[in-house]
């Protein structure tokens, strides 16, 4: 699991801050960055288990690293910080299952 999570952090330190001012300036731009990658690892036969380890990951990452650019993501970001582990957890899926609609 560690080898996923460094690779997810690299992938997210690739994008350059342009990139990341797009996917992150409107929360309907991020929902489509998450949903595309939610759609590929569905192509790579991952579980939604898997997807949501996936998503924690990024949250965790942007947690450390990128500040809220908009309402939502602010939200989000209160959510994450007052949640104990099961519930980001829990955040996470939900997350996974927004964008897959």
């Amino acid at each position: 699991m560690d080898q996923f999570k460094n690779q997810i952090e690299n992938q997210m330190q690739d994008y350059d801050n342009e990139e990341k001012d797009q996917i992150l300036e409107n929360f309907n731009r991020f929902k489509q960055f998450l949903s595309h990658k939610v759609d590929k690892g569905e192509k790579m036969g991952m579980s939604e288990e898997q997807l949501a380890k996936g998503a924690e990951m990024v949250a965790n990452y942007l947690m450390k690293h990128e500040e809220p650019r908009n309402r939502e993501e602010h939200l989000l970001q209160q959510l994450w910080k007052v949640a104990d582990k099961e519930q980001q957890h829990t955040l996470a899926h939900l997350l996974v299952r927004l964008v897959q609609q």
